[in-house]
């Protein structure tokens, strides 16, 4: 369903070094225009979140999300993609992990729209180790915000402000993100009229069903 390209050791081998791989036009159009109807008919089922995930102003969470526990509800097609097996076992290859779903509906597949001035998702590390992250909406120009920050090699919170690498993102692509040990936030957008929507797809592997906390309760719940 995705253009996913040949899980190659060059592949691996990046991701392994820099905990993030960038997918240019990992969507296809026909995909991507099902994706946006779907999306624009789960976005009245969102709720806005307002707050600070690690209690301090440095890691800020301005955004409106549906959890996967909606999802799952309410569409067919994004959990498909989710499960699609040409999928887990590309996450497989690349990441030299035992990729398997994660078993917390809630968590599964999770939708971020930031769509005001100031919409952010501030510095973390997740819970599951993978992410792979569908952009429905990004920002055309880097200026107006809406960037990946990440740190290669480092979890380190307080990294992000020092040795982040900055990535922009069209509409159509993705990225794959080792995300528990990779630090990462998204720069808040500049001005008005730009959105920045996001499908995050979280895998996990047999020995790490268990989330550490639970704080996609608060963030993601209706």
């Amino acid at each position: 369903m995705l253009s996913l390209p040949i899980p190659a050791p060059p592949l691996s081998d990046h991701f392994a070094a820099e905990g993030c791989l960038r997918l240019p036009s990992l969507v296809p159009p026909h995909l991507l225009e099902e994706l946006t109807r779907d999306v624009e008919r789960l976005e009245k089922l969102a709720v806005r979140r307002d707050f600070a995930m690690e209690a301090t102003a440095d890691s800020p969470r301005h955004m409106t999300t549906l959890g996967g526990h909606t999802i799952d509800r309410e569409s067919t097609l994004i959990p498909r993609l989710y499960r699609d097996r040409e999928l887990l076992a590309w996450l497989g290859d690349v990441s030299s992990l035992a990729a398997v779903e994660v078993a917390d509906p809630l968590e599964r597949h999770v939708l971020n729209i930031l769509h005001r001035p100031g919409d952010t998702h501030g510095a973390h590390t997740d819970d599951y180790p993978l992410a792979l992250v569908l952009f429905i909406e990004a920002p055309a120009d880097p200026a107006d915000g809406g960037l990946l920050h990440y740190t290669p090699r480092s979890g380190a919170l307080d990294a992000l402000d020092a040795t982040a690498e900055r990535a922009h993102h069209r509409s159509g692509d993705g990225y794959l993100l080792r995300a528990d040990t990779t630090a990462h936030r998204v720069t808040a957008l500049r001005r008005p009229g730009i959105r920045r929507t996001v499908l995050n797809f979280a895998y996990t592997t047999p020995d790490r069903q268990r989330a550490r906390t639970s704080t996609a309760s608060a963030l993601y719940a209706p």
